[in-house]
């Protein structure tokens, strides 16, 4: 989220494809909006404007799955990114830093220009 604040290529590509085609949605868990928001101000409320954009609440199973790590913001994601019956296979984790992610049980989107 922030990678796109700060004009990330890929991350406006990716944001860009899921407003303009059919079967794209992005998704962005609550607690990583607001670690975003706090590494670079205004970047909650503005991706949060984006029409392709869904903001994933912080529902109770989303509160226990947050009980169990050190971060909130990579907790919720892990759970948001894990499958769902609306998402069998699960959701992919967009990111610039991929090596934050090795080892945990979601796929990886890697940003890196």
């Amino acid at each position: 989220m922030v990678a796109a604040g700060r004009g990330n290529l890929l991350a406006s590509r990716l944001i860009h494809r899921a407003h303009a085609e059919a079967g794209w949605h992005l998704y962005a868990p609550a607690c990583a909006l607001v670690e975003a928001d706090r590494e670079r101000p205004g970047t909650a409320e503005h991706l949060a404007a984006l029409p392709a954009l869904t903001v994933l609440d912080l529902d109770l199973p989303a509160v226990l799955a947050l009980a169990a790590d050190t971060t909130w913001a990579q907790a919720h994601t892990r759970y948001a990114a894990a499958p769902t019956p609306e998402r069998p296979t699960g959701a992919l984790v967009a990111t610039v830093d991929p090596q934050r992610w090795k080892g945990q049980p979601v796929r990886v989107l890697d940003l890196t220009p």
